[in-house]
């Protein structure tokens, strides 16, 4: 995903962690940033699971790589086969989230998704650490307000953009809507949709609104040309615009702007920034369960998936047997 949106800065003002004095120069370095050339991608699109080639006739560095992640499938590529088995029988039983003893598509798919995003988790067990104050488990809306705002709403704020009370007003709208019981204080469930609401489904909303204020300049509630170019692109007194420009207007006219009112709106919004691409998880979801259920009643038992464990995960011996079989094709 990509996090250079300034629908997520007051986010990343915690992320940076930054003293009031450094971080007002970061506040002005990020406004001034978006100025020429460099086209802003407020896009959402899922990544893929690997750039390894998918042909498991020649090998399944790919699947490693969906399943596992890809640091996680480096370090089953150190292990012998008897470890690499233990070690994902240990797997299955996290990934059979209702302990049933099966695993399904949907609980592959999940657990899928929870691999390739794992650094999101690592960003907010850091995180965490510095906002769970008192250590009850829980991250009240206080205690985060207090942490990334309680020293600079006296300080100035910046020239160009959102004031600093500005932005803790649109993080308590974020932190409420990711607050699912509504308590005003957020597990580590809530705590991550607040942080990373592009991943969650019931964010969504919030995202296209975050970033329709972003970029509607005369406050009608809506996109126009103008505003959407402008988002992109500081013309700052230049006559000529580069092709990638004027390909955006195009864009906006022929398929942003569906109705062809000359605008965008909430739904025109959402249809841009959050396309509804293929959906890669579930696609090896399918064909890890498809490949590895012996009895094909379409889910999979502890035994079918570490009989298949060369599918799911590396070792040694899986990499030196490919190593043997391309030696003698040479």
């Amino acid at each position: 995903m990509h996090f250079n949106h300034l629908w997520v800065f007051s986010t990343q003002i915690v992320k940076m962690e930054l003293r009031p004095l450094f971080m007002c120069f970061a506040v002005c370095l990020v406004y001034a940033s978006s100025k020429p050339m460099e086209k802003k991608d407020r896009v959402h699109h899922d990544e893929p699971l690997s750039n390894r080639e998918h042909n498991d006739a020649e090998d399944f560095d790919y699947d490693h790589e969906a399943f596992l992640g890809q640091e996680e499938a480096k370090t089953f590529d150190q292990l012998t086969p008897e470890e690499s088995k233990e070690r994902l029988g240990m797997l299955v039983e996290r990934i059979d989230e209702d302990q049933d003893g099966f695993v399904t598509v949907e609980e592959m798919k999940k657990w899928i998704k929870h691999a390739q995003k794992r650094w999101i988790y690592d960003d907010v067990d850091r995180q965490w650490k510095s906002h769970d104050l008192n250590g009850d488990g829980v991250v009240s809306w206080d205690e985060y307000r207090n942490a990334t705002y309680g020293y600079i709403l006296d300080d100035s704020d910046p020239e160009d953009g959102l004031s600093y009370r500005q932005m803790m007003d649109r993080d308590e709208r974020r932190f409420k809507m990711a607050d699912q019981d509504s308590d005003m204080k957020a597990n580590k469930e809530e705590f991550t949709a607040f942080l990373h609401p592009e991943e969650y489904d019931h964010m969504k909303d919030i995202v296209v609104l975050e970033t329709m204020e972003d970029i509607d300049k005369n406050g009608d509630g809506l996109i126009d040309l103008d505003e959407y170019i402008g988002d992109m692109y500081n013309q700052d007194g230049d006559a000529s615009e580069p092709e990638w420009v004027k390909t955006e207007r195009e864009q906006f006219t022929e398929f942003r702007d569906k109705n062809k009112d000359g605008k965008m709106d909430k739904e025109e919004t959402r249809d841009w920034i959050l396309p509804s691409d293929y959906d890669h998880a579930e696609a090896e979801a399918k064909h890890l369960v498809y490949e590895s259920d012996s009895d094909k009643d379409g889910r999979l038992t502890k035994l079918e998936i570490v009989d298949k464990y060369d599918l799911f995960v590396g070792s040694q011996a899986t990499d030196f047997g490919e190593a043997l079989t391309r030696h003698d094709e040479f």
